[in-house]
């Protein structure tokens, strides 16, 4: 195995910034589950692709851990659930994402018993072949627990050949999230189980756990758990530097293979695949007890919050019932985020439930929430460049989408941007930078849906002119065979006349003999 492995050595990306990170604030407190809510709202679709089929009716008595939407290809992932109960129905009830909208999502009154339905690990996992490993979490519904929700055997089951490294994200870089923190504190064996589980669904020889070199105490916790379970170098802990977007997908390869990953590429061209930490342990917890993934750990957390803490919230849990368990707001909460300050999402209320990607709710008060302050034009400084952790030219494409410039902007490596906020931050002008580039993305992906469309309509259109030439043809060729069977028939009939008349001569002669 090449010596110059991830790991081996941390590399510094472009851009990025130095933040307060605001986290202890919710690590005061162990993680302890919240009472359990009346009604839980699951949303049926929690990951990126499909939505499976239900396997219920209203009225249905359902157990914990029991499917409730059937599983397909990769992309189709089943939701479970969470508790007992009986499902009151299928309603639209309001989500994160899109902003403002609404998701399917099964109404379940849950009936606090809590009873499981039958569970079925995986057995002897270290002996079983990849595939079968795989298809045992995609059952299990398994999904990206940092936030993105992309479908972990999608990730894993790709036919990628080469795949050396696992790499377990627990580089939470955004300031106030301390969900992953706290997993590791207090389940550091499961998370290296976890991703030795990950690792051999992938075919992959080794693990690395990336961690901030703040996270002094999870280093160490890591290190025991990984003295118990593994001997020699297959799994190593790994610092990195606690920078702002450092936690990203790329910008984690980048820091421990002083690689970047190619602008149409995926990691698995590098020979490594990224998860996680939540992630393997939802890994582990199907695999070695059976569990599919019914519950995460969300923070709760900012200046609006009594209690701030960390809470163990069952899928489809209102947000409100988490507030409500970290002490109630505070007076004065002017703002209440999924996620963290740089890259989450505002929410209209508190009635959207948790979902596999909610890993933070952050309330903010008057005092944390500038004011919006009027856009002044561009100065061209260049701090957006210097900050910028894609390498992006955010000026440039700032002005590009302004204009209209959708395609020039793409070419501009505009779809590249991962939205972390950055240059907004430091930029002098206040200008909303992100929403510029949001919507620039959203125009370019709605003109490709638009070429899409039409080239379907191009091809159903080429596909009818050739039906209706080939049943033109067709028509054709049935006329000039009933043609020439017509000649031949006419051919024939002249034939035998003829024959009857040269009977009837030859006839008459012999007869005048």
């Amino acid at each position: 195995m090449d010596d110059a492995l991830p790991g081996d050595r941390i590399h510094a990306f472009s851009g990025g910034l130095k933040l307060q990170h605001h986290k202890q604030l919710a690590c005061q407190h162990p993680v302890e589950r919240p009472p359990l809510p009346r009604r839980l709202f699951i949303a049926m679709r929690q990951h990126q692709g499909d939505t499976g089929r239900p396997l219920f009716e209203a009225g249905d008595h359902v157990l914990k851990g029991q499917a409730l939407t059937e599983t397909g290809d990769d992309f189709i992932v089943p939701e479970h659930a969470p508790t007992s109960g009986t499902i009151e129905g299928v309603i639209d009830h309001p989500a994160a994402l899109p902003p403002g909208g609404t998701q399917r999502s099964i109404v379940l009154v849950t009936d606090g018993e809590d009873r499981w339905t039958g569970l079925h690990p995986l057995e002897d996992w270290r002996e079983r072949p990849a595939a079968e490993i795989v298809e045992h979490l995609h059952r299990s519904g398994l999904a990206g627990l940092g936030g993105a929700m992309f479908p972990t055997a999608a990730k894993l089951r790709g036919g990628w050949s080469g795949l050396h490294t696992v790499i377990l994200n627990g580089a939470e870089c955004e300031p106030w999230i301390a969900c992953d923190e706290m997993l590791m504190r207090e389940r550091a064996r499961d998370v290296v189980e976890g991703g030795l589980v990950l690792a051999r669904a992938a075919g992959a020889e080794r693990v690395v756990i990336a961690i901030e070199d703040r996270m002094g105490l999870v280093e160490e916790k890591l290190h025991d758990a990984t003295r118990q379970l593994v001997a020699g170098e297959r799994v190593r802990i790994r610092k990195v530097f606690t920078i702002y977007p450092e936690g990203g997908e790329r910008q984690i390869i980048q820091a421990l293979t002083g690689r970047e990953v190619p602008h149409d590429g995926l990691p698995q061209d590098l020979g490594v695949v990224v998860h996680n930490v939540g992630t393997a342990v939802a890994a582990r917890d199907a695999t070695v007890e059976g569990r599919p993934l019914i519950e995460r750990i969300v923070t709760i957390t900012g200046p609006g919050i009594a209690d701030p803490r960390n809470l163990l919230a069952l899928i489809g849990t209102p947000f409100s019932h988490l507030v409500e368990a970290a002490g109630g707001y505070r007076e004065q909460v002017t703002r209440l985020v999924l996620g963290g300050p740089m890259s989450g999402t505002a929410l209209p209320s508190d009635d959207i439930p948790v979902t596999k990607g909610s890993n933070c709710v952050l309330a903010l008060s008057r005092e944390e929430t500038t004011p919006t302050q009027p856009a002044l034009p561009c100065i061209n400084c260049g701090e957006c460049v210097r900050v910028c952790p894609a390498r992006l030219l955010p000026q440039t494409l700032f002005k590009l989408v302004e204009a209209g410039n959708y395609d020039a902007a793409a070419d501009y490596d505009l779809i590249d941007c991962i939205e972390c906020g950055c240059c907004a931050a430091v930029c002098p002008s206040h200008i909303p930078l992100v929403d510029f580039y949001k919507h620039g993305k959203d125009e370019l992906a709605r003109r490709k849906l638009d070429r899409r469309r039409a080239d379907l309509a191009r091809r159903r259109y080429e596909a009818r002119e050739e039906r209706l030439q080939r049943e033109k043809d067709a028509r054709r060729a049935k006329r000039r065979e009933r043609e020439e069977k017509l000649q031949r028939s006419d051919t024939d009939a002249k034939s035998e006349i003829q024959a009857a008349i040269e009977r009837a001569r030859r006839k008459k002669e012999g007869g005048d003999d």
